[in-house]
């Protein structure tokens, strides 16, 4: 027996946490019959699950991608205002693919891709604390006392944020560039951060998640995960 959001998930159908979204909202088919209550138990050697009328099988092969995300599009699979997604890039890729989490619309670097829903949500849950590695160039001169800050956690939306790895690599006269790196993945969390302590980001780029990094990867092109870099996300 198995929860179903976990055999949707298992489906590449979406993340266990989207497939309860589409439980709830009467998408999904047991036997004929439309759910809409969690905590299901299902049969799935037995049992019939379909999505809008469409039956559903585990996905044998799992895919794991790399992509450097441009500025410039969404971290959806599909967009509401018609914006460019990254899913674009992989409309005829032979499996549906869905992203670890999300990058923000103005802000590019590393995302990891998927179908293997298990791996996905044990990223993304917290208490993994999967670290997560980001440039970015910051208004004016950020002083050492505001890197102390950073580091030690700041006040964003009524809650302190966990310390931060902060490095500086250069401060001008008009920007500063720092490396931060977290584990947490709250909304727009790096630039709310900088906010809290005076500055504002001007250029953000995700470069590391967890053992993958961004390295010389080009705007706008994929690559598939090693099996040295799965095998270290297979122990997280």
């Amino acid at each position: 027996m198995i929860r179903l959001q976990k055999y949707l998930a298992l489906c590449g159908a979406a993340s266990r946490r989207a497939s309860e979204k589409l439980i709830s909202e009467g998408h999904v088919q047991v036997n004929g019959i439309t759910v809409r209550e969690m905590g299901i138990q299902i049969d799935e050697t037995r049992d019939q699950v379909a999505l809008n009328g469409q039956l559903l099988r585990p996905e044998a092969e799992k895919h794991y991608i790399a992509y450097n995300k441009p500025i410039g599009e969404v971290t959806t699979v599909s967009d509401p205002e018609g914006r460019a997604t990254v899913m674009d890039k992989f409309r005829d890729y032979p499996v549906r693919l869905f992203p670890v989490g999300r990058l923000d619309y103005d802000s590019e670097g590393l995302l990891l891709l998927t179908n293997d829903g298990d791996m996905m949500n044990r990223l993304l849950h917290p208490s993994h604390e999967v670290d997560k590695v980001y440039w970015i160039k910051v208004s004016n001169q950020v002083t050492d006392e505001e890197i102390r800050r950073l580091k030690r956690g700041v006040m964003i939306d009524g809650r302190l944020t966990s310390p931060a790895q902060v490095r500086l690599i250069r401060r001008e006269a008009f920007d500063t560039v720092l490396i931060i790196t977290i584990h947490e993945g709250r909304n727009r969390q790096v630039r709310k951060m900088i906010e809290a302590v005076g500055h504002q980001v001007v250029h953000l780029k995700r470069i590391g998640f967890g053992p993958v990094s961004l390295d010389d990867l080009p705007s706008g092109y994929w690559r598939p995960l090693t099996e040295s870099e799965l095998q270290k996300l297979r122990e997280v």
